[in-house]
């Protein structure tokens, strides 16, 4: 597999100044590895550097001393015969890092909390990108039927979108831990983005917030808000009126998945913006499933995408499992900052437009009986 790389993890934190640095130990036990040499690795911006060594014992002991460790965690990695093992280390911790057999598949961590909630993320990670690539060497392989190469196909896929929906899981449910920080900058071998370029924001965004609660003078903040306002200059760049004469949007839905709008070209949407939060949702997302099922076997195609005006994930998923929404759910979980709200001038919620097959808006702000007469016009 090829190696895991860490962007910028560590932006600023070797030259933040007024942190208290104090002792830290890391010890443990790789049972059933032949003697041999184990590395504690520093990981910078610029550069991976090796700080220190030991030779594990006939028993496989090990055990390191950090003089000066940051108050706030920051990125090791254990290095032993090709193999890494990531640690979140900070001053006063005494960690103790143990395995038996293959040390990357069967560590374990105790004595720190973010060095726990590391493994969690990297053995899975690691197991899971091992996976695809015995499908590849077995994809490549000259004798190999048709039928075969497409089940192959099938199950890389399959795979490969596992570890996704695991990946922002972890991020999504381990916020404020600087093990999320780590899983934001993990790759598959191809990928250039997290999931989908800039919309990555999200999730970006999402961690930088719980980190700033939590560790309000971790050194991975500011790196993590820069790279936040980068996104968000590109998205402002590149939002663009397409072709069909309405802002388009491209946002992600409950299961990370990226849809535009201009996709639906073709069908009659209604492009609805509402916030879960607000207490008349249910009522109106009731209505509107009602118009929803009448016109699903209309002769043009009618479409719902919805927009959420959310910040809280947790709380716009819970509201589209629990009302059982059938249409296109999507947000950027920015709430009234998001950048749909600017380019269709949301002044209060809810609010809609209604698109028709050619991708003109033909009315705004359209609700129950005016809604289905003009539904009879367009679709049928």
């Amino acid at each position: 597999m090829k190696r895991l790389t860490f962007c910028f993890f560590l932006g600023a934190a070797l030259l933040s100044s007024g942190c208290r640095s104090s002792k830290a130990t890391l010890s443990g036990r790789f049972a059933g590895s032949r003697t041999g040499t184990i590395y504690l690795e520093q990981v910078s911006p610029l550069a991976n550097t090796v700080i220190d060594s030991a030779v594990l014992d006939q028993e496989g002991h090990f055990r390191f001393r950090l003089s000066e460790a940051s108050a706030t965690p920051t990125l090791y990695n254990l290095l032993f015969e090709g193999q890494r093992i990531p640690l979140l280390i900070g001053g006063g911790d005494r960690i103790t890092v143990d395995a038996v057999g293959s040390v990357v598949r069967n560590y374990s961590v105790s004595g720190s909390e973010e060095s726990e909630s590391l493994r969690r993320f990297y053995q899975n990670y690691v197991a899971g990108a091992r996976n695809l690539d015995e499908i590849a060497a077995r994809f490549a392989r000259a004798d190999l039927s048709e039928e075969e190469r497409k089940a192959l196909s099938k199950e890389y896929t399959a795979e490969y979108f596992r570890i996704r929906r695991e990946q922002l899981r972890f991020i999504i449910e381990n916020k404020s831990s600087l093990a999320a920080v780590y899983a934001l900058y993990q790759r598959l071998p191809g990928d250039a983005y997290l999931f989908n370029g800039d919309s990555d924001v999200v999730y970006f965004r999402t961690v930088a917030e719980a980190i700033e609660k939590r560790y309000p003078d971790s050194p991975y903040l500011q790196p993590l808000l820069g790279e936040i306002a980068r996104m968000d200059a590109r998205i402002s760049l590149t939002s663009q009126v397409s072709e069909t004469g309405y802002p388009d949007l491209e946002l992600h839905d409950i299961y990370g998945r990226k849809i535009r709008l201009s996709s639906l070209t073709g069908k009659v949407v209604l492009l609805d913006f509402w916030s879960a939060e607000a207490g008349n949702s249910n009522t109106l997302n009731a209505e509107l499933k009602e118009i929803y099922r009448k016109y699903a076997d209309a002769p043009t195609s009618f479409e719902v995408y919805q927009v959420a005006l959310d910040t809280s994930k947790a709380a716009w998923i819970s509201a589209v499992q629990e009302q059982q929404l059938p249409w296109i759910s999507v947000s950027d979980l920015r709430g009234r900052a998001s950048t749909a709200v600017g380019l269709y001038n949301i002044r209060k919620l809810p609010a809609n437009f209604l698109i028709d097959k050619e991708g003109s808006i033909v009315a705004k702000d359209i609700y129950g009986r005016s809604l289905e007469e003009k539904l009879d016009l367009l679709t049928r």
